[in-house]
């Protein structure tokens, strides 16, 4: 009795523990290997739609939005897949970093960013594992698109001549001009210009333009707006530089290029430097290296040409070919200990002798400049635009021919 008791009670606990049982989610979608939840389906319908609300824009149909839904999911987890293949991981530190500049950029530290979070009914390990898929992805995207896309010069060149480029990359030039009514007169000034005389100072005897009282300067402009005989004159040169005589319907021009503003225009401190590096190895320990490296110094302080020596014992296999040469240096090309010693050295004053991470170092500083390097600005800027637009569009393939040759199969949930 007591067991056939022992039975009936077992039997309602299972029949009860069986009426508590529910769904909790199903598979929506087969894609490839892997699959896409019904819960991630409801969850980023129910986000569409507050987004929507939020942001005033019209939804299309039920069926039409579970459709890009889908397909939205299908392409992402495609995507995550591939990541896994390639080996693709966001650590937790990272991670971490990712939402401390988010906070940042919130303005709150990141536990009152967890806080206001949590607190909106929202749930921050979620957002956790969605924002590292996101990162995923985007590498996924990075390491599949950005090795197929070529930019040649040509199309940078191609596009900087448009006026869309131009509108939007070309800096303002402030342009001196002195106009006269003839040739002779014109390559007069040129001539008296070369041989030392100021622009400027020529300008008011001179010019027979209105501007003259405002020392030939004319307005802001850039080089599309300008007459185009003058843009040809002036286009890609640098500060400072003097047309020869222009001629227009009103005379003859000499033009003189005084400045450039824009946020890409930039100016650079450059040292053109040499120098003679040795490395310390198995058969020549440190103090002999750094000994050796001062005998070189002395016989340069001695008279010895440098480039010789540098030729005969540098062991920088970049520079030593070439007399210890290494051109023209911005700030930030050379390593810490090497740029201190170089943008603190007298021109062709032979330095002392110092370390850094790849030997011992001797140099010799013998030019300085200020460098325009706005075209270069510019060209690195077309270079990003023209990157940018090519990405899109193969991404946007790549994501078409990924989808086309995936297995999907779309689960009944009804």
């Amino acid at each position: 009795m007591k067991k056939i008791l022992l039975i009936q009670i077992t039997f309602l606990m299972s029949m009860f523990s069986f009426a508590k049982i529910e769904v909790l989610d199903r598979i929506a979608i087969i894609v490839d290997e892997g699959v896409v939840m019904e819960s991630q389906v409801k969850d980023l319908i129910e986000a569409t739609k507050l987004r929507s609300i939020e942001q005033g824009i019209n939804l299309p149909s039920s069926e039409e939005l579970i459709e890009q839904i889908q397909e939205q999911l299908i392409i992402q987890e495609l995507q995550l897949q591939r990541g896994e293949d390639f080996g693709i991981r966001i650590s937790d530190g990272e991670l971490n970093q990712t939402f401390l500049q988010i906070a940042a950029n919130n303005g709150v530290t990141l536990e009152q960013f967890i806080q206001d979070y949590e607190a909106s009914g929202q749930n921050y390990e979620k957002l956790r594992e969605e924002i590292r898929k996101d990162m995923i992805i985007q590498r996924v995207q990075r390491g599949i698109v950005s090795n197929s896309i070529n930019i040649t010069t040509q199309e940078i060149q191609g596009f900087l001549a448009t006026d869309e480029a131009i509108s939007q990359l070309s800096p303002e030039l402030l342009v001196r001009q002195i106009q006269v009514g003839s040739l002779e007169v014109a390559e007069n000034l040129l001539s008296q210009i070369n041989n030392g005389i100021d622009f400027a100072s020529l300008v008011e005897n001179n010019s027979i333009n209105q501007n003259k009282s405002q020392g030939g300067l004319m307005p802001w402009r850039k080089i599309n707006e300008m007459p185009s005989v003058f843009a040809d004159a002036i286009r890609n040169q640098p500060l400072g530089y003097i047309s020869n005589p222009i001629r227009t319907g009103s005379g003859y021009h000499l033009l003189k290029l005084e400045e450039k503003r824009g946020p890409l225009v930039k100016f650079e401190e450059q040292w053109e430097a040499r120098h003679v590096l040795l490395v310390p190895s198995a058969i020549r320990d440190v103090d002999a290296t750094k000994a050796e490296a001062e005998v070189l110094r002395e016989r340069v302080l001695a008279g010895e040409d440098f480039a010789s020596i540098a030729k005969e014992f540098s062991e920088d296999p970049g520079s030593g070919s070439n007399g210890g040469n290494l051109d023209w240096l911005p700030e930030g090309s050379t390593v810490p200990e090497f740029e201190n010693v170089m943008i603190n050295s007298e021109l062709n004053v032979v330095s002392e002798v110092f370390e850094s991470q790849f030997g011992f170092h001797f140099l010799e500083v013998t030019g300085k400049r200020v460098q325009d390097v706005t075209d270069f600005q510019i060209e690195e800027r077309a270079y990003s635009f023209l990157f940018s637009r090519k990405y899109d569009e193969e991404l946007e393939n790549t994501l078409r021919s990924m989808r086309a040759e995936a297995f999907v199969e779309f689960k009944d949930l009804d």
